[in-house]
């Protein structure tokens, strides 16, 4: 199955359906489907087009009986060599696989067939299979599940430099059962193994990075816009000017799992900084990183070795030796490139290179390679690079082939030329991978005779005035030509594995150069997005500020540069309610935060004037508000199960948006529910906003100090001409509860609705006004136990929060108590 040499896993073949031996006879999922991609295509820059398409297979299992909950995952990405281990404790709600898995965006997903019986699956799968619809999932047996297997399979295949691994995975079960079941797999699926001591496994925890569940990441346009999925107008887009298919993955995991470590975040802001400030170094590491094809793909390739030798695998070989070549005669121009950086993290991307390894390969390379054998766009160019790759006089029979061969092509040029002349003709010689030569033709129909070609050409395909076709004889001379190419590739592959099974014991450099080039590409493209616009270097404090703050993915939609806000929360106001009318920009500013907070962690300088952030161990966010047909869910339902999400697994640590909520039920029931999830939010330090049209909420920051009121302003200006008046959105936030009322009214008068459905509604919603005041006037012993909270809110606020000297205190208490006195008696005076 190595057989193939496209650049695209959607390119490579037909998904293979396999009946696997290991696959358990599970009714509900008879046959097994795999529709893994083959692993012999090319590590060319063409395959940054599916740098983002499926490629990662992931085995899941969890404990059993007590230890129910305890996750084991192991994943693989078939681009790159690399295993990554985790074991994990989870709650009922499964929230860290889920978003586990989410990130790793699987092509197919392995479980023991004990977890999946019908009628009896376990909660674990049944939301896995929920969630990823279009996901294949794959059931084994669980003897392959097996821990002590996986132990022999890390001794075996991981490399000297990760092998600190085993310790940390030795008594961690259910990750070693994990990996034993995957790589079984892979290896069954892949009709190959892997070179002993050939791959890069590690364990990663889940506390390492930041959590965000993947509504929050949909909401907030992290990799997909909500309204064109095929536009670029999301946070990667904005942020995206990688030059390589793997700075380009590292850029998208980075986004959906933001760092945590401020040492590791403001190392790579030191970075981005040398880079804007020294001009050279920039656009001399964008020139050769540029230059580099898809690392990580190619050593995925490498590493494997296939169980039979047919003419796609040798194929593949050579072109993926030529690409190693290619890409060892870059690292000394990176190298110089490097040389004089001065930031901790350069220095050590210029050490890594230092590795005397990079030599050693490429000597021992070009001992059989051509010097001047390198990568080539264009198929035919490729072709002959891999004819002529191996030095001559090294194989006797191979020269002879390669000298039949060059006969061949030569012939087949000459009998075209012929054939020119003979029908008087411009025919030229074509080629592609499909037909092999062919011939091609741009000529006005009038040059024909009869309009027609030549009884001699056959399979004509035209497209305006060009015509491809071909003759019974060049058919033949493809063939021999075919024929001749086999064995070159058959010669030259058996020198081409020599040359590995030397090569192979100083691979493991590659994995440094791997990395180095996909952080370094990942950094130029930080650095390129702030020579864009007016970013600013983060600080990173326990507060959240930013000054004259604006939306990234509006600042590249709109002609003018977006409105700038100030926000600033802290332990001692954590928790904004945010007012406004419609459209007046509440959920913008929202996603604004979450995008900040999020570039911050990754590195990358922020849209403001100034700013400083609290690291958010989570972030979350409930915006949307449409239904879900899939999991028949109403708007409301959804909104009940996102927040439910939230308050299960949120702590003093997260960043939380919540916009709008409770708007799918009555206003009353909206409310309350509103009311009670802002009272649980309160008792954690998470930094919270919530954006609502419940005006009603605003009254909560008298019952909790670390409340503040916010709201956008808008401004009314009279139309003289249609002698109406208008509403002018400012799109700034202010202190405060708003001042607008009735705002839905006024956004539906502008609208396209009846006049006389407008007046109604007014009508009717004075007179309910009216009669809810009626109803709510206070009793006096209500306006008392108001009088008495007041004052106890008051003292709170002054003994948590006051600053003053003892003199001015006891003024401010002697005038609170006047107040409260005043209070007292005119509630004494309702009653009479």
């Amino acid at each position: 199955m190595l057989g193939t040499s496209s650049s695209s896993v959607r390119d490579s073949s037909y998904p293979q359906i396999l009946k696997s031996p290991l696959c358990a006879g599970n009714p509900q999922r008879s046959g097994c489907k795999s529709w893994t991609p083959q692993m012999g295509y090319s590590a060319t820059s063409s395959s940054a087009v599916s740098a983002h398409s499926p490629s990662v297979i992931v085995a899941v299992v969890e404990g059993r009986g007590l230890a129910r909950g305890e996750i084991g995952m192991a994943s693989i990405d078939l681009k790159s060599p690399q295993i990554v281990l985790s074991q994990f404790a989870d709650n009922t709600t499964y929230a860290k696989v889920i978003t586990k898995l989410k990130i790793l965006s699987p092509l197919e997903i392995i479980m023991s067939n004990t977890a999946c019986v019908v009628g009896n699956s376990t909660k674990l799968f049944t939301l896995i299979t929920e969630n990823f619809k279009n996901v294949n999932f794959t059931t084994i047996q669980r003897k392959y599940f097996n821990e002590t297997k996986g132990l022999e399979y890390i001794e075996q295949l991981c490399i000297a430099e990760f092998n600190t691994v085993l310790m940390e995975v030795q008594s961690k079960y259910y990750c070693l059962a994990a990996v034993a079941a995957l790589l079984k797999y892979v290896e069954f699926i892949q009709n190959s193994v892997y070179a002993p001591k050939s791959l890069k496994i590690c364990f990663q925890g889940s506390e390492q990075t930041a959590m965000i569940d993947a509504s929050s990441a949909q909401n907030l346009e992290l990799l997909i816009n909500n309204q064109d999925s095929r536009n670029n107008h999301t946070l990667f887009g904005v942020l995206n000017y990688t030059k390589t298919p793997g700075g380009s993955r590292r850029l998208r995991s980075n986004i959906l799992e933001p760092l945590v470590d401020v040492e590791t975040i403001s190392m790579r802001l030191d970075c981005v900084q040398e880079l804007l400030q020294d001009e050279e170094l920039f656009f001399g590491l964008q020139s050769v990183i540029a230059r580099f094809l898809d690392t990580e793909q190619l050593l995925s390739v490498l590493v494997q070795i296939p169980k039979q030798d047919t003419v796609n695998a040798a194929e593949s070989k050579i072109t993926n030796l030529i690409y190693l070549k290619h890409t060892l005669e870059l690292v000394d121009p990176l190298k110089i490139t490097l040389k004089n950086c001065n930031t901790p993290l350069l220095r050590a991307y210029y050490g890594s290179l230092e590795d005397k390894r990079f030599g050693i390969i490429l000597d021992k390379i070009k001992t059989v390679i051509n010097d001047d054998a390198r990568y080539m766009k264009g198929c035919l160019n490729m072709r002959t690079q891999k004819c002529y790759a191996v030095r001559s006089n090294i194989n006797e029979f191979l020269d002879i082939a390669r000298r039949t061969y060059t006969e061949i092509v030569d012939d087949i040029a000459g009998m075209i030329t012929q054939l020119a002349e003979k029908y008087s003709l411009p025919l030229r010689t074509s080629f592609s991978s499909a037909r092999g030569f062919f011939i091609q033709m741009t000529t006005d129909c009038t040059v024909l005779p009869n309009d027609q070609l030549p009884s001699e050409f056959i399979k004509i395909s035209k497209v305006k005035n060009s015509y491809s076709f071909t003759s019974a004889d060049l058919i033949k001379m493809n063939e021999r030509c075919q024929e001749s190419l086999r064995e070159i590739y058959h010669m030259t592959y058996m020198i081409v594995c020599k040359l590995l099974s030397e090569i192979y014991e100083h691979i493991h450099c590659l994995y440094k150069l791997s990395d180095t080039v996909s952080m370094l590409d990942m950094l130029l493209s930080f650095a390129h997005a702030c020579t864009l616009s007016d970013y600013v270097r983060p600080e990173f404090t326990d507060t959240l500020a930013i000054k004259q703050g604006w939306h990234p993915i509006l600042e590249r939609i709109s002609v003018e540069k977006p409105v700038a806000n100030n926000t600033y929360i802290t332990e001692g106001s954590n928790f904004f309610i945010i007012t406004g009318p419609n459209m007046s920009g509440k959920s913008t500013y929202l996603k604004q935060i979450a995008l900040c907070q999020i570039m911050a962690q990754i590195g990358s300088y922020v849209p403001a004037e100034y700013s400083s952030f609290r690291i958010a161990e989570q972030i979350f966010t409930r915006i949307s508000t449409d239904d879900d047909i899939e999991t028949n869910s109403s708007t409301f339902m959804k909104e009940m199960k996102e927040i439910a999400y939230i308050l299960h697994n949120a702590n003093d640590k997260s960043l939380i948006l919540i916009d709008e909520l409770g708007r799918g039920t009555n206003s009353e029931e909206g409310i309350g529910i509103c009311y009670a999830v802002c009272e649980h939010l309160l008792s954690l330090k998470a930094f919270t906003l919530f954006a609502t049209h419940f005006l009603e909420l605003y009254q909560i920051d008298g019952l909790y100090p670390n409340v503040e009121n916010m709201h956008f302003e808008v401004q009314h200006v009279k139309n003289t001409s249609r002698n109406k008046e208008a509403i002018l959105y400012t799109y700034k936030l202010s202190k405060g509860l708003t001042e607008e009322k009735n705002y839905g009214l006024k956004a539906a008068e502008v609208s396209s609705l009846p006049p006389s459905i407008v007046l109604d509604a007014k009508d009717i919603t004075t007179r309910i006004t009216r009669q809810i005041l009626q109803n709510q006037r206070s009793t006096p012993e209500m306006e008392r136990q108001r009088a008495v909270y007041h004052l106890a809110t008051r003292l709170v606020q002054t003994a948590r929060n006051s600053q003053l000297d003892p003199d001015s205190l006891r003024t401010y208490l002697s005038n609170l108590k006047k107040k409260y006195e005043a209070d007292f008696q005119d509630s004494g005076k309702t009653e009479e």
